[in-house]
């Protein structure tokens, strides 16, 4: 059973095709369209299919989705297993509630601690005990550079080397505002996850995200290194797991 899911965040489109719940092909686009979609399907001989979107949805796509496969809607209704207490979940982002499918499958009765860093950073929590309570969200790295250019009068518009392996020192303007965001940033996530630590014992932090590798890169000599999993693959993996699990109450 080969299964095919989508993902459209903020940025570029991912799609993934699963034989049951290995992977077997992933790829970023720069456009989601129905003729890429069905090509995927006749080269895969999809059966099942489901698609997350941060945006309005993709009739066209889910048309050939509909017309092509066994095609399983995806909303924060879909659960598979887990105790979700969000107070508002028609407003939880599918892309948050696919990483937590994924965290409750892939890491069974373990305190989860998930770090997105996106286009936002986006912290979120689920228990040992398979319950979902919600997290933070906070400014993306790109989000917070252009903020400082577009709330000051003076302050440039700066790029940043996501293959940098060192935070500069802010000895000139370019720099301190290098420095500011990027170590702001790291100072934020390791706040959070001694939050967390406080909170949980045996915490498993899963880092997954464009700006991951970064991350990544800032955490391999700090105290929380040994609890770090990068998973790049977090939601697409958890819509898999919506369609293996749909599969598994059917049969």
């Amino acid at each position: 059973m080969h299964n095919l899911v989508i993902d459209i965040g903020n940025t570029n489109p991912k799609v993934a095709v699963f034989t049951d719940r290995t992977m077997v092909h992933a790829q970023v686009l720069k456009q989601m369209t129905p003729d890429v979609v069905l090509d995927l399907i006749q080269q895969y001989q999809i059966t099942g299919s489901t698609i997350s979107s941060v945006g309005p949805e993709l009739e066209d796509v889910i048309d050939v989705l509909k017309a092509n496969t066994t095609y399983i809607p995806f909303s924060t209704d879909r659960n598979t297993g887990i105790k979700n207490n969000y107070k508002t979940p028609s407003t939880l982002g599918l892309d948050r509630w696919a990483k937590i499918i994924a965290a409750h499958h892939y890491y069974p009765e373990k305190n989860c601690f998930i770090i997105d860093a996106g286009t936002c950073i986006v912290y979120d929590s689920l228990t040992a005990q398979s319950e979902y309570f919600g997290g933070s969200i906070s400014l993306g790295i790109d989000m917070r550079f252009k903020a400082l250019n577009h709330y000051t009068g003076r302050l440039p518009l700066v790029d940043w080397d996501r293959e940098e392996g060192q935070i500069p020192e802010g000895t000139d303007t370019i720099t301190a505002i290098q420095n500011g965001v990027l170590q702001g940033v790291i100072n934020e996530i390791e706040g959070f996850i001694t939050q967390q630590n406080n909170k949980n014992n045996d915490l498993t932090v899963l880092i997954t995200g464009g700006n991951a590798t970064f991350l990544l890169k800032q955490l391999k000599n700090s105290i929380f290194a040994p609890q770090i999993t990068h998973d790049p693959y977090l939601v697409l993996k958890g819509l898999n797991e919506v369609i293996a699990f749909e599969y598994v109450q059917k049969n």
